[in-house]
């Protein structure tokens, strides 16, 4: 395609959503109301982010596929002619799929609102923030100026800050304030590691810094540097122990909230160490790889046992915080492939990151439809004494919630298996320079959690999907089941010889039609990347290696 036009392609997907959430504030035209103002502005925001969908995918086709790591696309002007910041976006084989990710994460949460609008205050509030949340995610993932970055990176705070305190569940104002305490905290610091490197090297340019290869940079500010920018990234990563504000805030946001959390903002963190730190320190973050590697282990490993004590009967454990807390262990996975400073373990983690955008996206929509059904999100609530029985009562989204718990275990043919496994593979043979017996300890524990990990989302799956399923409800029988039997096996013996009947179950709605539409894609696409890795992988390979060679 046309560079001009995959130039325009890239402009416009960041200016877009910003136009849109500005446009969302204003009145809507009164051939455009529907039903009424607030039906009005909820279409605009699943209009907008409709057409930057489609303009990602445009951006995805017109991509030169052959050259995949070279920079693309790219916009090029003086901002700050004083401070030598620029207006500087392209796009590569790393930011490609994460730029289509967001695109589709955001239109699927916009979907879902438009039919099933969260509690809170005007929906015209809650669609001007997706709108600029979108806008700001686009951008982290496409500017190439330091200082850009920074501020891209921190828009984000805000429209989910807002999203999680006024739209947001039970004790969502402490969850909304440590989440920006905490990210305004590490961002403060990474700020100070950006400067540092800019001023040390002379420019902000995120292409020139990479092709330098820290040749400007002694190995002191390197180290000072990556510490400073590591850290900032770690807090939205989450590492563990920076982790602790995740679990309140995914158990508090919507659910449209915690989607684009997990899906989106979470990668923010590991793309902004692939990005800076790795090509433009690769002396710190040599030094610092080891310790990465550690935490990201002792991360899976905790994220894995919080989860399992959590899913044990009796804990009181809800849903929500569950899958919070297994989203410390899956990124654990991808913080452990960048450590390894390998191309496979860097692929890995790449792979890994739109794997769990896809997949926890996935389980935390289908969390939120247990909600909306049961009232609650508590294990115990749920299940019961002997269970949900999801498979009975609501077969369509009880296999839904098996599909997307056995895609986040890792089952090979499925996208969570390919990350984890090249995380892995990079931890066997770590980077020259790097402890090998350090690493492979590193693996060991990996392989742990990976055991971890089955074992709580099966004990979730056998609690909510499996179970008793009585005949009757509330004295007649229950919606959609057969009156010769139940869903689970043969019919009951003749009357007098029967076994009292379980208590009394509100009949369920199985799948509806907006959230069929707004699940399947990501049930196809996580599909098709357990079948396809090379689609992902053969973008992000090229351009890894050239990051990880200084450029060459």
């Amino acid at each position: 395609m046309n560079h001009t036009v995959l130039q325009s392609l890239l402009v416009a997907l960041i200016a877009l959503p910003l136009l849109g959430s500005a446009a969302a504030l204003l009145p809507a035209p009164p051939g455009l109301r529907g039903r009424g103002p607030d039906q009005a502005v909820l279409r605009h925001g699943v209009t907008v982010t409709g057409v930057v969908l489609a303009v990602a995918i445009a951006l995805a086709a017109g991509f030169d596929h052959d050259r995949p790591a070279a920079m693309q696309a790219q916009t090029d002007v003086s901002w700050i002619p004083a401070l030598d910041i620029r207006i500087h976006l392209g796009v590569d084989g790393v930011s490609l799929p994460l730029l289509v990710l967001t695109a589709l994460l955001t239109f699927l949460c916009a979907l879902y609102g438009y039919f099933n609008m969260p509690a809170g205050p005007s929906p015209k509030a809650f669609v001007a923030l997706l709108l600029l949340l979108e806008a700001g995610s686009l951008a982290t993932f496409a500017v190439l100026d330091l200082m850009l970055f920074f501020l891209s990176f921190e828009t984000v705070l805000i429209p989910m800050y807002f999203l999680i305190n006024r739209w947001g569940g039970a004790g969502r104002e402490r969850a909304a304030w440590r989440f920006i305490l905490y990210t305004l905290l590490g961002s403060v610091i990474m700020l100070l590691g950006l400067l540092l490197v800019g001023l040390k090297s002379g420019t902000f340019d995120m292409v020139a810094l990479a092709s330098d290869n820290g040749a400007k940079l002694s190995h002191t500010t390197q180290l000072i540097a990556v510490l400073a920018i590591g850290v900032g990234l770690a807090v939205k990563a989450p590492m563990w122990p920076l982790h602790s504000w995740l679990p309140d805030a995914h158990t508090a946001a919507p659910t449209v909230g915690s989607v684009l959390l997990a899906g989106v903002l979470l990668k923010m963190g590991t793309y902004g160490l692939v990005r800076i730190v790795l090509p433009i320190a690769p002396e710190g973050a040599h030094t610092f790889a080891p310790y990465l590697a550690a935490f990201a282990a002792v991360g899976i490993i905790y994220g894995s046992l919080a989860c399992l004590a959590l899913a044990r009967t009796g804990a009181k454990g809800d849903l929500k915080r569950l899958i919070a807390y297994s989203s410390v262990g899956h990124m654990g996975f991808v913080l452990l492939g960048i450590a390894t400073l390998t191309p496979t373990g860097v692929n890995g983690a790449l792979f890994a990151n739109i794997a769990h955008g896809l997949i926890t996206g996935l389980l935390f929509f289908l969390v939120g439809a247990l909600k909306d059904r049961f009232g609650t999100t508590d294990l115990d609530q749920l299940s019961g004494t002997g269970g949900a029985a999801l498979y009975g009562r609501a077969p369509r989204l009880g296999g839904l919630l098996a599909f997307a718990a056995v895609a986040s275990l890792g089952l090979p043919g499925l996208a969570g298996f390919w990350g984890e496994m090249l995380a892995m593979f990079g931890a066997f043979d770590p980077a020259d320079g790097l402890s090998r017996p350090a690493f492979l300890t590193f693996m060991a524990l990996a392989g742990l959690g990976t055991l971890l990990t089955a074992a709580y989302l099966l004990v979730v799956v056998r609690r909510v999907c499996m179970g008793e399923h009585p005949e009757t409800e509330m004295g007649g029988t229950l919606t959609g089941a057969p009156a010769h039997g139940t869903a689970g096996g043969p019919s009951e013996p003749a009357a007098g010889a029967a076994e009292a009947p379980g208590p009394p179950r509100p009949a369920l709605a199985d799948v509806r039609g907006y959230e069929f539409a707004a699940w399947t894609p990501l049930v196809v696409l996580t599909v098709l990347g357990g079948l396809w890795p090379a689609a992902i992988l053969g973008l992000t390979d090229p351009a890894v290696q050239q990051l990880l060679g200084g450029g060459h």
